[in-house]
């Protein structure tokens, strides 16, 4: 026959709930009374409970307002970064335009001053007035094409300090030379022009 474990267990803890009531019998009646509805320390408990709980929503609020914040500065600082990188782009490919044009002249000035060496044997018998006007018109294409060249340096150094923190304070414009060099080979072709015509 088995025996009925079970029901000695059930019959131990009665016992000893039975022997334990008494100890707690006046506590335990006293706790339950607290805590019937509408007594003093319930609405207490409430009270504290409420106030617990405020505390942690004004707290998560709190962080979230935080989160909030801090996203806004990252988005702010990746606006920045990105219109800098954007300026730094236009003014990259505006100073590579720059170059290129610069370039240009410097062919032109030396293609018309080779192209005008073709005309000195003839100028070289004639008056000296002719000459002088060619003398000069290579004079002004050689500078022209010089200062083609300072200006070509000087905006390819703009383009290399364009990187520094202090930004891109430098205009990549070509300066004065570059500004000149188109003028000095349309004065050189016309004094070459005139000596053609002189001579």
């Amino acid at each position: 026959m088995p025996v009925p474990w079970l029901r000695i267990l059930r019959a131990v803890i009665g016992v000893s709930d039975f022997a334990l009531s008494p100890a707690r019998g006046p506590a335990g009646g006293e706790e339950d009374e607290r805590l019937v509805p509408g007594t003093r320390a319930l609405g207490q408990l409430e009270t504290r409970l409420a106030g617990v709980v405020v505390a942690a929503l004004q707290e998560a609020f709190d962080r979230d307002s935080r989160r909030l914040e801090l996203e806004r500065e990252q988005l702010e600082a990746e606006r920045r970064r990105a219109e800098r990188l954007l300026q730094l782009e236009l003014l990259r490919q505006a100073g590579d335009r720059e170059v290129g044009r610069l370039r240009l002249l410097a062919g032109v000035a030396a293609g018309n001053w080779l192209g005008t060496l073709f005309f000195s044997a003839r100028l070289a018998g004639g008056s000296l007035q002719a000459r002088i006007a060619l003398g000069v018109g290579w004079a002004l294409l050689l500078t022209a094409l010089a200062l083609s060249f300072v200006a070509q340096s000087h905006v390819a150094d703009a383009l290399s300090r364009m990187d520094e923190p202090a930004g891109p304070s430098a205009a990549l414009s070509s300066n004065l030379a570059g500004k000149l060099s188109p003028w000095l080979i349309v004065i050189g072709l016309a004094l070459i022009g005139v000596a053609m015509l002189v001579g």
